[in-house]
């Protein structure tokens, strides 16, 4: 059984699952909460029932980075071994082919960022500090921030932060693009849940496609990108949820169909 993190669903939010870090006081991301967290991605995206996923480190905090004192003693030989297992484990968010969310409260630091920058969708308390600050400790992020944080804020942006270690307020990462939403603390996982809970009932083969051609696409030039996207767009006509989509709207109108995910 997990020590640190869980995959939680409940009746009153259908079709979400929320995996919740829970090693106070600060929910630092030790090689056993990394492995944790993967576990608990893979099961996630596995799950039929679970359409969309929260990730949460409860009220006070979402994670201010890696397990120091476990780092101190680690050497180059045993980094060069285990840095991409560090990268994919904290990556594992961004590898689910469902809408993520990341609801932060508190702190998201180093690792605790890299982990909130794999979500689809990152939605803040107004009492939220942001940051990687690994350059303080002589390190740069090695969980996929350099390159993430690049992506959604432009390299400009991500290189001030990363160079200086600062911490941005919610105000601020909203401002750049850090995060989508700005709400009060206690509202944050209520925000996240509403958002996740939108895609129960949708058509979540398309919504698959749809993450896989974004998040492909941003990594080459446009005309792989396009086509990327007309690879994943034929088979969906092989879709049960294309033929009933499709029914629906001719019957019915847009937005009433009732998907099956198939």
């Amino acid at each position: 059984m997990p020590e640190f993190v869980t995959l939680e669903c409940s009746d009153a939010h259908p079709g979400v699952g929320t995996i919740l870090l829970h090693r106070p006081p600060m929910n630092a991301l030790s090689r056993q909460v990394q492995a944790e967290l993967a576990a608990a991605a893979e099961e996630a995206t596995v799950r039929a029932d679970i359409k969309a996923v929260v990730v949460y480190g409860g009220p006070k905090i979402l994670a201010a980075g890696a397990d120091v004192k476990e780092m101190r003693d680690v050497g180059y030989a045993e980094m060069s071994r285990v840095a991409g297992r560090l990268q994919s484990d904290l990556g594992a968010i961004a590898a689910i082919p469902k809408p993520t969310v990341a609801a932060i409260t508190g702190y998201a630091l180093g690792g605790g960022l890299e982990v909130a920058l794999g979500a689809d969708r990152r939605i803040a308390g107004d009492n939220a500090k942001l940051g990687l600050p690994e350059v303080l400790l002589g390190l740069i992020p090695g969980g996929g921030g350099t390159q993430r944080l690049a992506r959604l804020i432009g390299p400009s942006k991500a290189k001030d932060l990363m160079f200086t270690g600062r911490f941005v307020d919610a105000a601020e990462a909203l401002a750049i693009g850090l995060v989508d939403e700005v709400v009060a603390p206690d509202e944050v996982y209520n925000a996240a849940l509403a958002w996740a809970g939108q895609f129960d009932g949708a058509a979540s083969v398309a919504l698959a496609a749809i993450k896989k051609a974004v998040d492909q696409g941003l990594g080459v030039d446009l005309d792989t990108g396009l086509k990327i996207e007309e690879q994943l767009f034929a088979p969906l006509f092989a879709t049960e949820d294309r033929a009933i989509g499709l029914t629906s709207f001719l019957e019915n109108g847009p937005g009433k169909a009732e998907f099956v995910g198939r």
